[in-house]
């Protein structure tokens, strides 16, 4: 087919209005925080990874620009300039200003889609103060400014290219985001992710701001590109883990007409690490393609490790869990109309391609079982290790979970309750020791906020079998005190959050290494044990000041060292800087309970940092290299972060 019937003006169908966009921005980009601040910037990419998908596009150059703007530049096919036929105006035009106008509507255009709700770039542009379009076609640079999402001037040519391809630079409205401020390493994450995920793609990727520069004047810039895709993803995603198989098993075809890409490889961890994307969608909640690679793993380990009479001693069953244990697998799937359950894009429901992934998971597995026979012995036997471990945390998580005679909660004697019942207003601080602990006891509003003193370090989970968690004291107690259940039959980890007794829960460590050790390990925990809990927003990070300085009656907090610098200018006035007496918060029991309460747990004045997840992938590679048994990463990763702690010994 021709690239003009593919992918003309007539492509582009308006659907609606979107005057309401700039007075319920939450409703197309999640909030207008820092996550939907970096969620313009996806986009706009996927916009181009569209036009790779279909065939068009093999670069793309993402760049951060002073001011906190953003470039994405493609070399695709680019929007289409001539004129809309119903719209009487170029087609460009009515791609970046009416909501749910685009070619992911046109099955000639584009056979598969991230963006199908045709959202994108038109948000993006009424959520911009600036934004200009360029489009590289037929010789000609054909450009359009826009001021929140209001076209300046018609489509005009500005000049002769060499080149093909969109360019779209925007400045996020400060009107419409509580922050402006860009971060590398996230952009960075999503680009190296969307390399993996679509093979052959080169990402380039950078940041002008001269803020960004190191003491040579250089600024971050990374190239990613992926010659074997998830195969590869797998590889980076397990580098800080112990292999227990060496070779990545990997499979792509097509089945049912659906392109299936599944890769995986088994490790010594305890941990299930299992990512799912739908058209370079991260989807989370997992959703039917998750369930057809469950399915198929299952069964064809099932029959392998039954035909080998390794299982036959085991005295009890073994569930889906114990296959999945160690595992760390991709699996990407792309779907022409994908079928979403909500509007976060998290959750797959089109059953059709259960069957396909089920199938291309076990073809793949059977034959990598019967080519590879001592791994496959060393894949069931790390299983029947699993089964029984899990049957062994069953008796413990029972025990976590058991009531007491009079059918109360049995709640931890260290938990400081608080009076009020109801969840959505309640709050438990997890704090680092006895000590501190009795202060924030002191300190607290009883009506809503309740005190769990942790006693020392809890548990690696990363390096535990699940049955010693569940017997580990402080995990029981934490358990125990939040009302949570754990456990079902199809997943043994799953959290039933009904009975949450908490909405926020607040970790509050001392200032020093060992309290970010012991706020790593908690996270860690969270992360691998109580994942939801994150996900539903209820995990907090208390922020105790770092500094009391004080001149005579005069005192004031500072939270970081340019803050102490600005009080102690500001206080010495005329006088010398040795009248200003600073004081280094290394403890919580270094404040009194008035002091904690002002700085740390009152509403109005305290700052709690909430523990998100933007990518699932990213987290669990990060845990297992921080909290895992392999050095020489955790060094590298120490050493290149160490200018961001605000720590010291």
């Amino acid at each position: 087919m021709s690239e003009a019937k593919n992918y003309s003006a007539d492509s582009i169908q308006a659907l609606e209005g979107m005057e309401h966009v700039r007075m319920r921005p939450s409703m197309y980009i999640g909030d207008v925080g820092t996550r939907g601040l970096h969620h313009l910037v996806y986009e706009v990419v996927d916009n181009s990874i569209d036009e790779a998908l279909a065939g068009h596009c093999t670069k793309v150059d993402v760049a951060i620009l002073e001011g906190n703007g953003i470039r994405v530049m493609d070399n695709g096919r680019g929007i289409p300039i001539d004129i809309h036929k119903k719209e009487g105006v170029s087609a460009l035009q009515v791609v970046m200003t009416k909501i749910g106008a685009g070619g992911k509507f046109d099955k000639d255009s584009y056979k598969v889609s991230g963006g199908l709700h045709g959202v994108g770039v038109s948000v993006v542009n009424a959520l911009s103060k600036d934004l200009k379009a360029s489009v590289h076609k037929n010789g000609k640079i054909h450009v359009q400014e826009y001021k929140q999402g209001k076209e300046q001037y018609l489509v005009k040519v500005d000049g002769d290219t060499d080149l093909k391809g969109t360019e779209v630079i925007f400045y996020p409205d400060p009107e419409i985001f509580e922050t402006l401020e860009y971060h590398y390493e996230v952009l960075a994450t999503r680009m190296r992710e969307l390399s993996y995920l679509n093979k052959g793609l080169t990402i380039n990727m950078s940041d002008e701001r001269e803020s960004s520069k190191d003491e040579n004047g250089n600024a971050p810039k990374e190239t990613f590109y992926s010659e074997n895709g998830l195969s590869e993803f797998v590889e980076f995603l397990d580098s800080n883990r112990e292999r227990l198989i060496q070779k990545v098993v990997s499979v792509e075809g097509e089945k049912s007409g659906i392109p299936v890409e599944v890769a995986l490889v088994y490790n010594n961890s305890y941990a299930e690490n299992i990512h799912s994307y739908v058209n370079n969608i991260n989807t989370h909640e997992g959703g039917t393609h998750l369930s057809g690679f469950r399915r198929g793993l299952t069964n064809t380990l099932k029959k392998y490790a039954d035909k080998s009479g390794m299982l036959d001693k085991l005295k009890f069953d073994i569930s889906g869990d114990d296959f999945r244990e160690g595992l760390t697998a991709i699996v990407s799937v792309k779907v022409q109309e994908p079928q979403f359950e909500g509007q976060t894009k998290t959750k797959l429901g089109n059953r059709e391609v259960t069957a396909p992934v089920s199938q291309a998971v076990s073809e793949m597995l059977s034959n990598y079982l019967e080519e590879n026979p001592d791994d496959a012995k060393q894949i069931v036997q790390k299983v029947i290790l699993a089964a029984t471990a899990r049957h062994a945390a069953t008796k413990a998580r029972e025990m976590v979970q058991r009531k007491n005679p009079m059918g109360g909660a049995g709640l931890p004697g260290k938990l400081s309750d608080c009076a009020s019942k109801d969840p959505a207003e309640c709050e438990v601080y997890l704090v680092e020791g006895d000590s501190a602990g009795g202060t924030a006891k002191q300190g607290r509003d009883r009506h809503f906020q309740a005190i769990m003193p942790l006693r020392g370090k809890i548990l690696n989970v990363e390096k535990a079998m699940q049955h010693k968690i569940f017997e580990n004291e402080e995990i029981k107690n934490i358990y125990t005190a939040l009302g949570v259940r754990v456990g079902t039959e199809e997943d043994s980890r799953a959290l039933n959050l009904e009975k949450l007794r908490y909405h926020k829960v607040i970790i509050m460590c001392d200032a020093d290494v060992d309290g970010s050790h012991i706020q790593t390990l908690i996270m860690t925990f969270f992360f691998r044990y109580m994942k939801e809990l994150i996900e539903n927003g209820y995990l907090y990070i208390a922020t105790p000041p770092l500094y009391l300085v004080k001149k005579g009656k005069q005192a004031n907090y500072a939270w970081d060292d340019s803050q102490r610098d600005q009080l102690i200018n500001s206080m010495k006035g005329s006088g010398s800087e040795s009248s200003v007496h600073v004081q280094r918060y290394k403890g919580l029991g270094e404040m009194n309970a008035e002091q904690l309460w002002d700085t740390t747990m009152a509403p109005e004045n305290r700052t709690l940092r909430q523990v998100t997840i933007e990518s699932g992938a990213e987290a669990d590679r990060i845990f297992s290299m921080l909290m895992g048994d392999e050095v020489p990463p955790r060094r590298a990763f120490i050493e290149q972060n160490a200018k961001y702690a605000n720590i010291d010994a």
